[in-house]
């Protein structure tokens, strides 16, 4: 066979501000494969399927010297992020042509991984879509599984606000706080994301762009649990609601990724309400350790039975990235994002 191509998304210059395709990121063809022929070295050849989109990639946009939770992408090297693969020629014990794996992938086409380690092997006996692994039976469901188990400790009559509520990680939270019979208000940023709100069950929904959070929460709270996508104004509405030994989740920032954040003018209310403030990585050891076999065992069943709901926004081809990233960094998308790279 003659050589394949074999593309990247490639991390171009460090943005100022959101992120640009084609500048920020560049999709590159310059490279090939023999997939027939090329030496495994004793590893196995992985076709990628699907890669995930998610916003903390924006945080490894960053000049090496900046430190933070997650190592910086290099600068003419490709992207990586959550994926989905199938193994092409293996090379490896316990490594067979067919078998599909989860984990951090390259964003390129085809990928030579000498062992398996960091990569989860999935027999999905559901039947259900690659890209749903990436997704709500990925990175983000764990986020919103892991730490609803670990911090929430919900009780009756509890008020639930979640904010960024359309995502892949609020919208499993909206639906785990109302199988624990919680009255749940959530926001977002379109009518039609409300709407998605709505669907999952959320008692109060509105878009924050075009309603006064803080008027929201005054007349639908007070809120016990808070779980945070977005801080900034948002996290100040909310710790003003708050009631007493509230508990806020602390999983995202989106609403300073791009412009550096400002200062929570209200932080103090964590000292006078005694609220306890959670932060988290989902891949903290002791979380997996404590919580990620049971999501597998739990969380698929009721994916395939529809008794988890899920929406996604599909991106087709390696060179839609850019677009894609930029798209979730302002919140063009609907749905969690997912670029469909290949075909089975």
């Amino acid at each position: 066979m003659s050589p394949t191509v074999n593309g990247r998304v490639l991390f171009n210059e460090v943005p100022t501000g959101f992120p640009v395709p084609g500048k920020t990121t560049i999709y590159d063809k310059s490279k090939t494969i023999d997939l027939d022929n090329v030496d495994l070295e004793g590893g196995f050849l992985i076709k990628t399927l699907v890669l995930s989109i998610d916003p903390y990639m924006r945080g490894k946009m960053r000049e090496p010297g900046k430190k933070s939770y997650s190592p910086p992408y290099n600068k003419g090297e490709p992207l990586d992020n959550f994926g989905v693969g199938v193994v092409l020629r293996s090379d490896t014990p316990d490594v067979t042509p067919g078998d599909h794996y989860y984990g951090i992938f390259p964003f390129q086409e085809y990928d030579i991984r000498k062992n398996t380690d960091g990569l989860r092997k999935l027999t999905n006996e559901h039947n259900i879509p690659w890209s749903v692994f990436v997704g709500t039976l990925g990175m983000p469901g764990k986020t919103a599984w892991f730490a609803w188990q670990e911090f929430a400790h919900p009780e009756k009559d509890d008020v639930v606000f979640v904010s960024g509520g359309a995502g892949p990680v609020g919208s499993l939270v909206i639906q785990l706080a109302k199988a624990d019979g919680l009255k749940v208000i959530a926001s977002a940023g379109s009518e039609q994301k409300v709407a998605f709100l709505k669907e999952l069950g959320a008692d109060v929904a509105f878009n924050y762009k075009t309603t006064d959070t803080a008027e929201v929460l005054e007349k639908e709270g007070p809120i016990n649990i808070y779980w945070d996508n977005v801080g900034g104004p948002t996290l100040e509405a909310a710790l003003e609601a708050a009631t007493v030994e509230a508990r806020f989740i602390e999983c995202g920032m989106i609403s300073g990724y791009n412009s550096g954040g400002a200062p929570v003018k209200n932080i103090f209310q964590v000292i006078g309400k005694q609220i306890k403030m959670s932060g988290f990585i989902v891949g903290n050891p002791k979380l997996v350790a404590k919580y990620e076999e049971r999501f597998y065992q739990e969380v698929p069943p009721k994916v395939a039975k529809g008794e988890i709901k899920l929406r996604e926004d599909r991106s087709i081809g390696l060179e839609s990235a850019g677009q894609a990233i930029l798209d979730v960094q302002v919140g063009n998308n609907n749905g969690k994002k997912v670029i469909i790279v290949a075909k089975e």
